[in-house]
């Protein structure tokens, strides 16, 4: 398959206005395995009005752990960095990348989306070309079940267009 035959698997990410969420997303992630060392979300909703994502945590966070998160990832945002994109071969991808979220039907050729120096992860979807078009990130709310911390959350003041 190749790489437009990727795009072509989930459609929805490649639409643009979800592209300052899809991008928060990344930055939200990397936000994630930093402070709790957890691995990426298993498992996200995004939408452009507001979106919920998972992680597997062993524990709660505590409410100034996620005053922390909120504040981490708006730190990102406002440092404006740049959104790029690289596509490198299978082999190439380095060491702190993870694949096992890829669809079988990936090609060896993959596109690398990075956040600065903040975040690097494989993705078909669309994104912002650099992080202060996402606007202001805020969290809704949070639960947690058995094992899973979900954030509810949605962006504030966006310049993408």
């Amino acid at each position: 398959m190749s790489i437009m035959g990727m795009n072509q698997i989930s459609p929805k990410f490649q639409d643009v206005s979800i592209a300052p969420m899809h991008t928060c997303e990344h930055i939200l992630n990397q936000t994630m395995v930093r402070m709790f060392g957890c691995e990426r979300s298993r498992n996200a909703h995004i939408e452009r009005k507001k979106s919920k994502i998972n992680y597997d945590l062993a524990d709660e966070p505590t409410e100034e752990q996620i005053a922390e998160i909120a504040r981490k990832v708006n730190e990102v945002i406002v440092a404006d960095l740049p959104v790029t994109y690289a596509y490198v071969s299978r082999d190439a991808v380095p060491d702190n990348v993870p694949l096992d979220k890829l669809p079988d039907a990936a090609e060896d050729t993959l596109r690398l989306v990075r956040v600065g120096d903040y975040d690097v992860c494989a993705c078909i979807g669309a994104h912002v070309e650099h992080t202060a078009q996402i606007g202001r990130f805020h969290i809704n709310s949070t639960s947690y079940k058995d094992g899973q911390f979900r954030i509810v959350f949605k962006l504030l003041d966006t310049v993408w267009e």
